[in-house]
């Protein structure tokens, strides 16, 4: 049996060549091999149906399994160049729940959040398989972020603790989202102990890419948790564990990056670029936020900047305007949205009142205050003097209505 390659495949279908990819990529056509970046396929393979068409929807199992065992598709290698989200999307057809789910993650990260609300909703109603369930369940939890919908917020964490686990595997990736929905605001309490020491051997192979970009959210919350004295670690203080981080989350970027995940090297990056920025290292952070840029903006990522907008924004605004200075105009109102919303929900589940109305300066401000600094180190870490450093400490008081000790459960 001889092989042909992806052109002369695509001339014998009436395809294009990034189709054809894609089929190979997703596992639809039997017997394609990769060798190195080039994929050969059997001359006597046969199509893949179009679920598009009557023919396919026919043809087609009425509940096929998704094509990557993982909590998120989109942070899986089916997502592997920029700039093809939607081809990518397109080429799932044959999968409905799949396509459904995977245009819904992109549809989260550009900030549509009703079409995300509406897909999460529908999954979740026909009671779909488990990584499904489990990826819809997450995907509203991130809706009620958005809409700061505690009722929302809680419905989300049981459809993830009802999806039909069939094995410890499927239970452990049901543990991880399940914390991972707490790590969103920032809650380190409900990880499983063994994926705190970083071991992600309970998981399947393909959600990796998600466990990994979860983990080091997990060491940054962590590290801040530390820094602000809200968490208490025997003989780590300060910014001490916030300054190692770099060790362990460079790695992971490195891995993300070889093994053609652009979502979660996204993720992993301005994750990092946090961690640095809080350290004082600005220009390992904005070199960090440019290659997140570069991942983002070819397929209009908007929501996914806006959420580190929080931690970033002075910095990706400087990066990000310059560049593109409408992009930057959306992922500026999109990050309001977030930041109301996070806020508020975040602020419930806390039992405080969290506050919006920071300047980005005075938030960072208190920020460095939380940690500890005192006001000749933030004025040096900021480039302020000391005295605008007292006023806007003045600033954050009279909002918050909170002591320089109490900053961070406001922030």
């Amino acid at each position: 049996m001889g092989f042909l390659s992806i052109e002369k495949i695509a001339d014998k279908w009436g395809l294009s060549k990034r189709s054809v990819q894609l089929l190979c990529a997703g596992g639809r056509i039997e017997g394609a091999k990769k060798f190195g970046r080039s994929w050969m396929i059997p001359e006597d393979a046969k199509r893949p149906l179009d679920g598009r068409s009557r023919e396919g929807r026919l043809g087609l199992e009425e509940d096929m399994p998704l094509p990557r065992k993982t909590p998120f598709l989109y942070m899986s290698d089916l997502y592997s160049e920029t700039g093809v989200a939607d081809d990518i999307g397109a080429s799932l057809s044959y999968n409905h729940e799949a396509r459904i789910l995977f245009e819904a993650e992109v549809a989260y990260s550009r900030g549509e959040i009703d079409r995300v609300y509406e897909s999460a909703s529908y999954l979740l109603s026909k009671h779909s398989g488990f990584y499904a369930v489990i990826s819809a369940g997450m995907l509203l939890a991130m809706c009620a972020i958005w809409k700061g919908d505690i009722e929302m917020w809680r419905k989300a964490k049981i459809h993830i603790a009802e999806a039909p686990a069939k094995s410890d595997t499927d239970r452990d990736v049901m543990l991880l989202a399940i914390s991972a929905v707490d790590i969103m605001l920032y809650n380190v309490d409900n990880f499983p102990e063994w994926f705190k020491t970083g071991c992600f051997e309970p998981l399947p192979n393909d959600s990796l890419p998600a466990a990994k970009v979860y983990y080091a959210k997990y060491l940054y919350a962590t590290a801040y948790a530390i820094a602000t004295g809200a968490y208490k670690l025997e003989g780590v203080q300060g910014l001490s564990l916030m300054q190692m981080l770099p060790n362990t989350v460079e790695p992971l970027i490195s891995w993300a990056k070889s093994s053609g995940t652009v979502i979660a090297e996204a993720y992993l990056r301005l994750t990092c670029a946090a961690i640095y920025h809080n350290c004082g290292k600005s220009e390992r952070a904005i070199n960090h936020i440019d290659r997140a840029i570069e991942l983002t903006l070819p397929d209009g990522l908007y929501g996914l900047l806006a959420e580190y907008c929080r931690i970033l924004g002075p910095l990706i605004e400087s990066r990000l305007s310059p560049l593109d200075a409408e992009a930057w105009a959306k992922v500026n109102k999109l990050y309001k949205t977030y930041n109301e919303g996070w806020s508020r929900l975040s602020g419930i589940v806390r039992g405080k009142t969290l506050i919006t109305t920071l300047t980005p300066k005075q938030r960072e401000v208190a920020k460095l205050a939380s940690f500890g600094m005192t006001n000749k180190e933030i004025a040096a870490a900021l480039g302020m003097s000391v005295a605008g450093v007292k006023q806007a400490l003045l600033a954050v008081t009279d909002k918050t209505g909170a002591s320089r000790e109490n900053f961070a459960a406001f922030l």
